[in-house]
């Protein structure tokens, strides 16, 4: 079916949702609900919101405008000397083509006309366009970060513009996003949404903090115009970004598990029994505000009146934001995405990081198919930090966390993708931007080691200048005891101190920290020695016959290791087992214990890597004593 030949009655639902004001200036949002300004479809000639004044058109590509007009109507794009025609269809729809056209800084003027009606669209530049992808981490807007308000009031990049597309809640797709005042929630406030706007300290305030940082740096780089198109949405998983068809397609067992559960939700549902909770729920409100002295007002006292949608209309069904997001913008020309999502993937049951593994990359073929580019460039930021740092206090307690394996996903996707010859494929890590909390406020670098990527592999510069791929493990030794890792490039701590993250276990698969050293080969003129910083030799006193290591084993994890030189490339989180969580270490619970498994299980887990970092701490202690004895 064409995402854009919708029922007649759902079309017609979209377009009538609320009554739409004259100007933004009449517009008074009610507490709690969403106040379209420009629907997404109305009801005479109209072109797609993704079209407007101020927008970013991308650059040496054919440009497709898109729109609705009555069904067997003409309608003529004029755009920089160029005019083409198209012919709405039954269902409303129609889509012009216009010429590539090289990048323009001068602003330009569009025309849209039908028999009875002309939209003029001005302000328009040729440029690179980027979609930002993900949950909040994206989303988390740059007034809410570490050095926010430093950009805020250097914001004034005028050939840099903004989109930020309005959350619906679909899982068949939707023909476009409105224009709106939206509720969020989470912050207790409205947003506005849906609107192209020139990157000023005004308009910058609300947009992606990772995204603005990323665009910045690539404008300025690049010397092109850049649009920015944020489609994230908080608390999302990787499945609601994901085409429902794509997904139903997968033979994966925890994929069908999750349609099955979802399916019998949908099924379950009973509208009116809905409404009817709601109503109640809405009136035990009332009269507990009215018994506290606290004042209501109108639209605080009225009471749910429409059927809601119930589980298909949930933020993570399957499909769901896909759908009613990224669809919308389908068949648009642009540059590459930046994507930052997996925390959802991290609090699931156990079968979370494990579903996000096979299902990013399906993912992201979809996307690519989606905007009609199978090499489109995608970078992946991997999932950032949360809860309190990992130390040498409670080193292997801290490795368990399935957050981290979400993070070991996105690197090993990664490293699939470009080993297969995906040129076209970017990672940054961002656990070193380091907060006890699931939103870290370090969000600049992140997007501007992203614009690294995209300026290395997008816009021809050198890579010795602004180098981006992370340190790669090459090879690995067993033997005497120890562990030898050789990489693709010179890694240590920058500190010049001692290398911390790595962890090695035998066949007990018990991890614990360990001795991190370059071999030395040799001393310079002046006596000093000379290491190989290509290879890592990995020891422990508790581990006498190593097989396996682990780096940067935490959620919030005590790690330090990076690529040689002034390049902030941080070696990502990775292992070289494949062993479950619910395995490590051995003989804790059975290998068949029953999954996702519970939380007693999990405190016995718990409670055995805690006796391992107490019998570790009580060896290293003897070891010393047993030195000063010696000596």
């Amino acid at each position: 079916m064409n995402a854009h030949r919708l029922p007649a009655l759902l079309l017609a639902l979209l377009v009538a949702v609320v009554a739409i004001p004259t100007s933004a200036d009449d517009a008074k949002p009610v507490r709690g609900e969403d106040l379209i300004l420009v629907p997404a479809v109305s009801e005479d000639l109209c072109v797609s919101n993704t079209f407007q004044s101020g927008m970013v058109l991308q650059l040496d590509k054919p440009i497709y405008i898109w729109g609705w007009a009555e069904p067997g109507e003409t309608v003529t794009v004029s755009f920089a000397g160029n005019r083409a025609s198209a012919t709405a269809g039954i269902d409303r729809y129609w889509k012009a083509q216009l010429p590539a056209q090289p990048a323009n800084k001068s602003p330009q003027s569009m025309t849209i006309s039908g028999k009875a009606k002309t939209i003029s669209l001005d302000n328009i530049l040729i440029g690179d366009v980027w979609v930002l992808g993900g949950q909040s981490n994206m989303e988390h807007p740059i007034r809410a970060v570490e050095n926010g308000g430093l950009e805020i009031v250097s914001a004034n990049y005028p050939e840099m513009r903004l989109l930020t597309v309005p959350w619906e809640d679909m899982t068949n797709p939707v023909p476009g996003f409105a224009r709106k005042h939206q509720w969020v929630g989470f912050f207790g406030r409205h947003f506005r949404k849906g609107d192209w706007d020139v990157c000023t300290p005004q308009t910058v305030r609300e947009f992606s903090a990772i995204g603005y940082a990323f665009a910045r740096r690539v404008h300025k780089a690049a010397d092109v115009p850049i649009g920015v198109i944020d489609v994230s949405r908080g608390g999302t998983s990787v499945d609601s970004w994901t085409p429902l068809k794509t997904l139903r397609a997968m033979d994966k067992p925890w994929i069908k598990k999750q349609l099955v559960l979802w399916d019998k939700k949908v099924a379950d549902f009973d509208p009116q029994k809905d409404l009817a909770q709601r109503i109640e729920r809405a009136k035990q409100r009332i009269a507990r505000f009215e018994k506290e002295g606290r004042p209501l007002t109108p639209a605080d006292r009225k009471l749910p009146s429409e059927l809601g949608l119930g589980p298909i209309a949930d933020a993570n069904h399957p499909g769901g934001n896909y759908h009613g997001m990224l669809k919308t913008l389908a068949g648009l020309p642009i540059k590459g995405v930046v994507w930052h999502q997996g925390y959802n993937q991290g609090v699931a049951d156990l079968h979370g990081p494990w579903m996000h593994r096979e299902v990013l990359p399906v993912m992201i073929k979809s996307w690519r198919e989606t905007f009609n580019d199978p090499q489109m460039p995608f970078c992946i930021i991997s999932l950032c930090t949360d809860g309190e740092p990992q130390t040498l206090e409670n080193y292997s307690e801290k490795m368990i966390d399935l957050g981290i394996e979400v993070r070991e996903g996105h690197y090993q996707t990664f490293l699939d993708l470009y080993n297969a010859g995906d040129k076209n494929i970017g990672f940054v890590s961002s656990y070193d931007l380091r907060r006890a909390w699931y939103h870290p406020q370090v969000k600049i670098p992140a997007g501007e080691r992203a614009a690294r990527w995209a300026l290395a592999t997008q816009y021809g510069f050198s890579e010795r200048d602004v180098p981006w791929r992370p340190p790669v493990v090459t090879s690995m030794q067993t033997e005497d005891g120890s562990i030898t890792l050789t990489f693709d490039q010179p890694v240590g701590d920058q500190q010049r101190g001692e290398m911390v993250g790595f962890a090695i276990a035998g066949k007990d698969r018990k991890f614990y920290p360990a001795k991190a050293e370059h071999p030395e080969t040799g001393r310079d003129g002046r006596d000093r020695p000379q290491y190989d910083k290509r290879i890592v030799k990995l020891t422990s006193l508790m581990v006498s016959e190593p097989v396996a290591y682990r780096y940067a084993w935490g959620r919030n994890p005590l790690a330090n290791v990076q690529a040689e030189g002034n390049k902030d490339l941080p070696l990502p989180t990775h292992r070289s087992d494949n062993w479950p969580v619910y395995t490590v270490p051995l003989g804790v619970l059975p290998e068949d214990v029953a999954l996702p498994i519970n939380r007693g299980d999990l405190a016995r887990l718990s409670a055995a890597l805690r006796e391992m970092d107490k019998q570790r701490k009580i060896a290293e202690a003897k070891a010393i004593l047993d030195k000063y004895e010696r000596e």
